[in-house]
């Protein structure tokens, strides 16, 4: 979330690589640039931080110049089932150092967001295509309905590694692994200021909410963690066999 979440990603980043012995990093980066959209620099900050590829969801677009980046950088993800026509990919297989790989799938939600494709239908197409080359495949539902998160992970559980909420900002307490071997939280939290309106200055959506009229959101700065989940696969199976929170103060 802007650029507090950025730099405590930065600095988090290596100590929680280190603790877990992580070997592959998926960040939504959709709220990097001011709290709202993705530029290439911002790109870069989170890549260099140690990101492998960045996901989006509803704000990818917010920024003109993310059309001719996502064109060229093929880490960065765009949901598979917005319009065909869009510029970029919304799923890939990227390749470790030591050979191994795992695909990413970045979705987007229906319920209570703007129009898009069936996230069901779209994550079966994808897989098709996947599932044919790597075993290991993360799955980022980008949605604002727990509801939906809940049963797209059952609907893929045992067909992909993993499922993982993002967009609400809020980490839950849900993390499991289900009987098929696909672990799922339904919102995996956020980069970013703790003592804010998810992630925005407070006295600003106050204003908002107890008058009715608009007013500029700002990204709030104090109190910045670190959230998000490590997932631990087999990558003979592309079965996972923990999921565990991740909240650390930066």
């Amino acid at each position: 979330m802007g650029s507090p979440g950025r730099n405590g990603f930065r600095k988090v980043l290596p100590q929680i690589k280190k603790e877990f012995g992580i070997d592959f990093v998926v960040a939504n980066a959709e709220n990097s640039a001011g709290g709202s959209g993705i530029t290439e620099k911002t790109a870069e900050d989170l890549l260099s931080a140690g990101a492998d590829v960045l996901t989006s969801g509803d704000h990818i677009w917010k920024k003109n110049e993310i059309v001719p980046l996502i064109e060229r950088e093929r880490r960065i993800l765009r949901p598979v089932n917005i319009s065909a026509q869009a510029p970029g990919r919304g799923a890939e297989v990227y390749t470790l150092p030591d050979g191994r790989q795992v695909g990413v799938i970045n979705l987007l939600g229906r319920v209570f967001m703007e129009p898009s494709e069936c996230p069901f239908k779209c994550a079966q197409e994808a897989l098709k295509e996947l599932s044919r080359r790597v075993k290991v495949i993360i799955v980022d539902i980008h949605a604002e309905a727990t509801s939906e998160k809940v049963a797209l992970g059952w609907y893929l559980d045992g067909k992909v590694s993993a499922v993982l909420g993002t967009h609400t900002h809020v980490q839950t307490a849900d993390e499991r692994v289900l009987p098929g071997g696909t672990a799922y939280i339904s919102d995996v939290g956020m980069c970013g200021s703790q003592d804010s309106v998810i992630g925005r200055k407070i006295e600003h959506v106050l204003h908002k909410f107890v008058t009715g009229m608009p007013v500029r959101f700002e990204v709030a700065e104090e109190n910045v963690k670190v959230q998000g989940v490590v997932v631990e696969i087999d990558e003979t199976s592309g079965r996972a066999s923990g999921i565990t929170r991740v909240n650390a103060a930066a």
